[in-house]
């Protein structure tokens, strides 16, 4: 490309042009054209215009070409562009949606963008572009599990009444334990503790994979559903005899005069004959079931699952003394800010989920 004509602005072409350039709310490529005219009038050189302008020599052919045909408007409108390549073909499509939801060839479980792209004969991008616009994620698996219970309407709908209409003068807990909750220190072989480099921009926290472990403690903890406060205790073992010393806890801990309604799982350890002659000796106490794997309805595995991610995932303990002491620190910080946990879905919509009459919230 070559310089094929001479420009010769006229005194109103000039007076914009120089208005474009002092303006400073004008976008940067305008201004940038603006001034190549105006430095092409002053009769200077190609080579001298591009080093001014600060673009090549090409550069000022376009624009001083684009004036001599449009004006100072053409300058100020990008020319449209036809695209690289033309949209695949709704047959194309069809075909991406259809292998996608079907079974892959050979072992695999599924199909991933490049196998899928070297199917068709497509992209890899193309098959991305395909799986976004119509929400095809087949990377991805969603797991459920449905309770067969008998009573599992009953008891949803008892436990989501005692969450969502709480009887007065009564305290609502749900107690669960979490049991070989491990004291594991982060060190190398024949080594002291190594610690981990911190989080930097671009680098996430390290860890070693290195560790000893030192034993193991089970905690149980009963959330209070209205205050949101955390009653917990760490013991050695995991049997009726440590569940019955947590439940005299409990009962020292709730004021006198208060029902005590309890919300909690099945495990063998929770209807034991002397958990039963216990229940029988406090009549304020009343157990609530929850139905076989719906452990999701006791909301204490919500506190369960933020001390797991928040306190011990990370965290390296030199034995079991220093493992319970974190706990327990944790669970007072908890209870400094408590939280009260709020049921939102009525027992309907769960049981009309559960019957696949509607979708599950999130």
């Amino acid at each position: 490309m070559a310089q094929t004509v001479c420009v010769i602005p006229s005194a109103a072409d000039l007076a914009h042009l120089s208005a474009i350039v002092a303006d400073r709310a004008q976008s940067l490529k305008h201004i940038q054209r603006a001034r190549i005219v105006l430095l092409s009038a002053e009769r200077l050189s190609v080579l001298d215009v591009a080093r001014q302008a600060g673009v090549s020599r090409p550069a000022v052919w376009r624009w001083q070409q684009r004036y001599a045909e449009e004006g100072v408007e053409g300058l100020l409108r990008d020319k449209t562009r036809p695209p690289g390549k033309p949209p695949h073909s709704t047959d194309t499509v069809a075909e991406v949606l259809a292998l996608t939801c079907s079974e892959p060839p050979g072992e695999v479980t599924h199909w991933t963008g490049r196998a899928l792209a070297q199917a068709v004969g497509i992209s890899l991008r193309s098959v991305q572009r395909i799986w976004d616009a119509h929400r095809l994620q087949p990377h991805r698996v969603r797991s459920f599990k449905r309770s067969n219970d008998p009573a599992f309407a009953e008891k949803v709908e008892d436990i989501v009444g005692l969450s969502m209409d709480p009887p007065r003068h009564a305290a609502v807990l749900s107690l669960d334990e979490k049991s070989q909750i491990q004291a594991l220190e982060r060190t190398r072989p024949s080594r002291p503790v190594t610690p981990g480099r911190p989080v930097t921009p671009g680098r996430p926290e390290t860890q070693t994979h290195d560790y000893v472990r030192h034993g193991t403690t089970t905690l149980f903890a009963a959330l209070d559903v209205l205050e949101g406060t955390v009653i917990g205790r760490c013991m050695q073992r995991h049997r009726h005899d440590e569940f019955l010393r947590f439940l005299n806890t409990i009962e020292a801990a709730v004021p006198a005069g208060k029902l005590i309604h309890v919300i909690l799982d099945n495990y063998a350890t929770h209807k034991h004959p002397k958990v039963r002659a216990w229940l029988a000796r406090h009549p304020r106490w009343i157990f609530h079931f929850t139905p076989t794997s719906a452990s999701w309805m006791n909301a204490v595995e919500g506190f369960f699952s933020a001390l797991t991610r928040r306190r011990l995932k990370r965290g390296s303990f030199s034995g079991i003394v220093d493992l319970q002491a974190a706990i327990n620190r944790y669970i007072t910080e908890h209870n400094d800010r408590p939280k009260p946990f709020v049921w939102t879905k009525p027992a309907a919509a769960i049981l009309n989920a559960v019957n696949g009459n509607a979708a599950p919230s999130e």
